[in-house]
């Protein structure tokens, strides 16, 4: 039978030519963001239409899994919070569109040293989608992808049947269809996954985010608007989810570096998000709107407890960064 017990032999596999392949990758994605803002304005690469932002807190309950006392989670508090709602193309496309949906948290007045290793935590954020897994194994498949999906439909079909053969190729499109195409029904009703591995102390975790009951059942026509359909319910009650981890229990089960592998081990809820009653059509909440817009969400931007794992999280350290600084959030 296979253990469930979380394990601290995690290990990551850095290739020697990481720091040239990443360099590389950065100036990919600048490249692209540069060209989408000079047509839509600054904004990120990817993740560049906001839907709509919220602050409200996080609660860390009391009683975690011993495996979680750590950095955010070591000990009961409450923390203020910025949330940024997103849909994850290069384009700011209609809600219609199939495509990934980003939950970004910034959890605020975080104490401890950064991940980064550039002296203290400024937040502690969580970039959340909602796939339980990344598409790719690593972050090489990942941007060869996207380069070609940024020039467009020809080229990426160019591309896929260069990779992976006349037949590989349009087997890869349409599980990538699939994969963008999952029934979704709104950022207040869907669950939403890390779907790569963060550190918790010397052990390492995934990381998602279940919606309570109270929120809602999802509606139909929430796709013509998903900004709308959240902020409505928003503006009616509080809103809230259980933030739960998922922890490392074997390479065979739990790998850090193959991305694409869903873990199979439980989650376990260790903190409460609640947004509180707001209304995000006023005044004050345009001007948070506009704030969150501006600021950096960023797994890097983390406590040095919870320091993103794994080939796909080292690739992102670099390739957010040149991001922030095309827009100059950074």
């Amino acid at each position: 039978m296979a253990t469930t017990t979380p394990s601290t032999e995690w290990k990551e596999n850095i290739a020697a030519d990481e720091a040239q392949r990443f360099d590389r990758y950065a100036k990919v994605f600048a490249a692209i963001q540069a060209r989408r803002s000079a047509r839509y304005g600054a904004g990120r690469a990817l993740h560049r239409k906001q839907i709509t932002a919220a602050k409200g807190t996080l609660e860390v309950l009391p009683d975690v899994p011993s495996y979680a006392w750590h950095g955010l989670f070591k000990l009961p508090a409450k923390y203020e919070v910025w949330v940024r709602l997103s849909n994850g193309g290069l384009d700011r496309a209609p809600d219609r569109t199939p495509d990934i949906r980003g939950f970004a948290l910034r959890v605020l007045g975080v104490k401890g040293e950064s991940a980064l290793g550039n002296g203290p935590a400024k937040s502690q954020d969580f970039t959340l989608i909602n796939q339980e897994v990344f598409a790719f194994p690593r972050s090489d498949e990942f941007v060869d992808f996207v380069e070609a999906a940024a020039r467009g439909n020809g080229a990426l079909l160019r591309f896929l049947v260069s990779r992976y053969g006349l037949l590989g190729g349009p087997k890869r499109l349409l599980k990538m269809v699939s994969t963008v195409g999952k029934p979704f029904g709104g950022f207040a009703t869907e669950t939403l996954y890390s779907a790569v591995p963060m550190a918790c102390g010397p052990y390492a975790v995934r990381v998602r985010l279940v919606p309570a009951a109270t929120n809602g059942a999802a509606n139909a026509a929430a796709k013509d608007d998903w900004g709308a359909d959240f902020s409505a319910r928003l503006s009616r009650q509080p809103l809230q989810w259980e933030l739960q981890l998922q922890p490392f229990v074997s390479e065979a089960l739990t790998p850090i570096e193959d991305a694409s592998v869903n873990w199979s081990t439980p989650y376990t809820t260790v903190a409460r998000l609640t947004l509180p009653q707001q209304d995000s059509t006023t005044a004050k909440g345009q001007a948070l709107a506009k704030e969150v817009e501006a600021a950096v969400f960023d797994p890097w931007q983390a406590l040095a407890d919870h320091r993103p794992l794994g080939d796909v999280q080292r690739a992102r350290k670099v390739v957010y960064f040149e991001s922030q600084k095309g827009r100059g959030a950074a």
